[in-house]
């Protein structure tokens, strides 16, 4: 029981209840209205909290350690992008789910689970959190322009315009900025108070996926997912997941990183932010697509989670009996 409450996320877990929510009590008319105005402003607030979060010396130190930041971002940015591509072809699950997917592979790497699963495994988890912080401060502006380039291409239909931009700076990049200038002035009170404002972040994202799952659930999602659609896309996920790890492990190898820095390269390579998956996708896509596009999201958020849970652990008990093994 205790290893399952390790590896299930108690906040996939609320999201799941959301989802939930939306699919029995779904906002309609003005509740849909004041719903859509609550993401848009969970959405803001939400990227100035990681602007105030992230310190200017992360940012610097990004520059450091350039093998195996640019092997990571180049995991995340270009081989994660060219696999979402792929599963175009899968005609068996729907298109909009199948945008779902690409969109999935455009997301920068995770903050939080890359860093404590680094460290479980005996990783270096310095590197860890430089690393997966870059990732997401250059996923701010390289997912859009991701989505842009490749999502027509994917055989999306064009949901992003050219209007999407300024909600993208409005929304997403200036709030950023704002909250990164403001540091000097609010980082203490950021630091002091993480778990508040953590239930902050979590509780602007369930707005988000309420509002869109709301609107999704009014155009008659679940009339046109099938259970077996559902289990294809798990399948879709679980495959991407493995072709990844498997990619970051030999590549760790073939660039001769240490064992230390080639566990940063395979948990932050392979990770996909829920965190800034969702803000972003109320922003560049209609209210009806938003929900079927996050279900995959969702789905690999949990599946990444429980993969690699058990890999750390595995990681760290080799490393642990290594130690004694030498001591010995």
């Amino acid at each position: 029981m205790q290893r399952l409450r390790e590896i299930l996320d108690p906040f996939l877990l609320l999201l799941i209840g959301t989802v939930a929510l939306a699919s029995l009590l779904p906002a309609r008319g003005e509740a849909a209205g004041l719903a859509g105005a609550a993401a848009d402003a969970g959405i803001v607030l939400l990227f100035f909290l990681h602007g105030a979060k992230l310190s200017r010396q992360a940012i610097w130190n990004g520059a450091r350690a350039w093998r195996l930041h640019l092997a990571t971002l180049g995991t995340t940015f270009a081989v994660f992008p060219l696999i979402g591509l792929a599963t175009q072809q899968a005609t068996a699950i729907p298109p909009s789910m199948r945008a779902g997917l690409l969109f999935l592979t455009l997301l920068p790497s995770t903050v939080q689970s890359s860093i404590a699963f680094t460290a479980i495994a005996r990783g270096n988890v310095a590197a860890a959190v430089v690393s997966a912080s870059f990732s997401n401060l250059l996923g701010i502006a390289l997912t859009p322009l991701l989505v842009a380039l490749t999502m027509e291409r994917g055989g999306t239909g064009g949901l992003i315009s050219l209007s999407s931009i300024e909600d993208i700076v409005l929304q997403l990049l200036l709030p950023f900025i704002v909250g990164h200038l403001a540091r000097p002035w609010i980082g203490g009170f950021v630091s002091r108070h993480r778990a508040m404002l953590g239930r902050v972040d979590r509780g602007s994202i369930l707005l988000v996926v309420y509002a869109a799952f709301s609107a999704a659930v009014v155009e008659g999602l679940w009339q046109t997912v099938s259970r077996g659609e559902l289990l294809l896309l798990a399948a879709a996920c679980i495959a991407m997941l493995g072709v990844v790890l498997v990619f970051t492990l030999l590549l760790g190898r073939l660039l001769g990183l240490s064992r230390e820095d080639a566990i940063v390269l395979q948990f932050c390579g392979s990770k996909k932010s829920l965190a800034t998956g969702v803000p972003i996708a109320g922003v560049l896509f209609p209210a009806g697509a938003v929900g079927p596009i996050l279900l995959p999201v969702m789905l690999f958020h949990q599946i990444q989670l429980m993969a690699c849970a058990v890999l750390a652990r595995r990681y760290g008990a080799a490393d642990a009996q290594a130690r004694l093994a030498a001591a010995g």
